[in-house]
């Protein structure tokens, strides 16, 4: 389309180059959600990969990486079309155009935030050289537009500081609400799939939350925009908290019907050129579509179990925590009884975890573990199992020296030697295979942004307030106490909170890192570099931040610089 159409016909011409730009996102949102999720302590794998985003979650970072590479074309693509967009049409014609103009201004401030998030430290090391090479912290390049002459000679610049990189966040944002907010009557309006008031609110409210320093070293300052911020969003009236039912079935409904989603990066069922590709492929199997091969951690299955035994044997009334309806585990079909526990093993030499799944059966009155032959009975070594909860199925063993704790359960189809827990957040929406539209922003999550940001503030009785608002939710009567709730627990109790609430939507690593948090994964699966299957990753690490694409800096032109992420400790 000719600028000068645009210029022109600003109104009749707008909506068209809107709706491409938001095409843009669908290609964008399978990259990103794999850096942010793969990358945290909330999935294992059930063995090694030869697909690029492999690297994602063993922490074997490499520049040549087709994935991350997606990550970076598919943002810049984006951006460039909204910067076109916004270097094209003048504001101030009417407040229809301006507010077009908003949605441009978010969807741009939205992608810096989030290539910031993958390329550039956390923000509370902005200054700290030692990390990045002895130079001050990089962040990403600000181009805003294509280039005038792409078959000349053009220069593009070197990546903006960190610091530098959130100023053009909040100028694209706080652009975005002023032009937004000339047209409350449309924008301050639940319209998921399009950006909105509440979308650049809730988008604002977590930037200022990444600004906001650590729990111990807090900025105190940002954490008050990032509550205040949330309070506009949670103020609107727009948006609702999802009742525990319909909550467990948030997965299914398509974002215009759901009210507490704020912003999702839209995709229709004609959009599925490659299910077997798509976010949720990697999760589950439905109607044989799909590779299943990433599951729940245990660590992750442990926080679900904390406040009472999720038991998916019973269904939907079995499970303690609503967060757990949208796990399945592959039972067999036999009703095998089984105690499940993890054992603490060595794998070629390197400490490893392990599921184990022994039949159980009554010997001599009491319960005992083993393996049964094909005759039903426990033969060979057996072992006693010692009741901790009844009402849980909890029972204790003592297995190779070490004493173990775990559940009497159905037994699980295995993959690689590990229970298969299937995960549906990303599928099944309109009841369709893997279609998934990623939740960007929705409001369980403005409550916590604003319940961590008056903890760094010191108003634990605020924070309190909004963090039960959604742990009461799926646990209900289950909201913490003023005694429970102290300036010492209180940071590890929004942090479970958040853990479990935004689990399998992209925010985990990022969470754990620009608290200052070492991110540990001391469970079963396959999960590192070679044999390893235990990591430790600390926030100084240079692993905390993916490389720059390699194909990136090589396009670069000649006499322009792109300057990669240090490549070591």
């Amino acid at each position: 389309m000719a600028a000068e159409a645009v210029q022109q016909d600003p109104e009749g011409t707008l909506d068209q180059l809107l709706t491409g730009t938001y095409a843009q996102l669908k290609h964008w949102s399978n990259p990103m959600h794999r850096c942010g999720e793969y990358a945290g302590d909330n999935v294992m794998k059930d063995k090694s990969s030869s697909d690029a985003f492999f690297e994602f979650i063993s922490y074997s970072r490499t520049p040549n990486n087709g994935r991350l590479n997606q990550m970076w074309g598919y943002s810049y693509k984006a951006i460039a079309q909204a910067s076109n967009i916004i270097n094209m049409v003048a504001e101030g014609q009417s407040p229809e155009v301006d507010g077009k103009l908003g949605e441009m201004y978010f969807v741009r401030g939205m992608l810096y935030f989030y290539l910031c998030r993958v390329y550039g430290r956390p923000y509370y090391q902005k200054d700290r050289t030692d990390l990045c090479g002895g130079k001050t912290c990089l962040g990403v390049p600000i181009v805003n537009g294509t280039p005038p002459d792409i078959v000349g000679q053009y220069a593009l610049p070197d990546r903006a500081t960190v610091e530098d990189t959130y100023k053009q966040i909040l100028r694209d944002l706080s652009a975005a609400e002023r032009l937004m907010g000339g047209m409350p009557e449309r924008y301050n309006a639940h319209r998921p799939s399009y950006a909105s008031l509440g979308a650049a609110w809730a988008m604002l409210s977590l930037v200022y939350l990444y600004m906001s320093g650590t729990y111990d070293n807090p900025d105190m300052a940002y954490a008050a925009k990032a509550a205040e911020y949330a309070d506009k969003v949670i103020g609107s009236g727009v948006y609702e908290l999802l009742a525990r039912d319909r909550f467990m079935i948030y997965n299914t409904l398509v974002p215009e019907d759901n009210k507490e989603t704020i912003f999702a990066t839209k995709w229709v069922t004609a959009d599925k050129l490659d299910m077997g590709n798509s976010i949720g492929s990697m999760y589950a199997v439905v109607s044989g579509s799909g590779w299943g091969e990433l599951y729940p951690s245990a660590k992750y299955l442990a926080l679900l179990n904390e406040a009472g035994r999720c038991d998916w044997r019973r269904g939907i009334a079995g499970l303690t925590d609503a967060r757990a309806a949208f796990i399945e585990p592959q039972y067999s079909s036999n009703n095998r009884g089984v105690f499940r526990f993890i054992v603490q093993t060595v794998d070629a030499g390197k400490p490893a975890y392990n599921y184990l799944q022994l039949d159980t059966a009554i010997v001599a009155g009491a319960l005992r573990c083993g393996t049964k032959n094909s005759s039903g009975v426990l033969t060979g070594t057996t072992y006693p199992l010692t009741l901790v909860d009844a009402g849980q199925d909890e029972y204790k063993i003592t297995y190779g020296g070490a004493t173990y704790s775990g559940y009497i359960d159905n037994f699980i189809t295995v993959a690689s030697g590990y229970p298969m827990y299937f995960i549906y957040k990303c599928s099944r929406e309109g009841e369709d295979t893997h279609l998934h539209s990623p939740v960007i922003s929705r409001l369980a999550e403005v409550y916590l942004n604003k319940a961590e940001a008056l903890v760094k503030t010191g108003d634990l009785a605020g924070a309190r307030e909004a963090l039960n608002a959604v742990r009461n939710r799926s646990l209900p009567n289950k909201g913490y106490d003023a005694a429970e709730f102290t300036a010492q627990t209180a940071p590890s109790l929004v942090d479970k909170e958040r853990t479990l609430e935004l689990a399998f939507q992209a925010e985990r690593s990022f969470d754990v890192y620009r608290n200052g948090g070492a991110l540990e994964r001391k469970y079963p699966g396959y999960l590192g570099i070679g044999n390893d299957r235990v990591i430790e990753v600390s926030p100084d690490d240079y692993r905390v931040v993916f490389y720059i694409p390699q194909t990136a800096i090589n396009s670069y032109p000649s006499g322009s610089t792109l300057t990669q992420n240090p490549t070591s400790n």
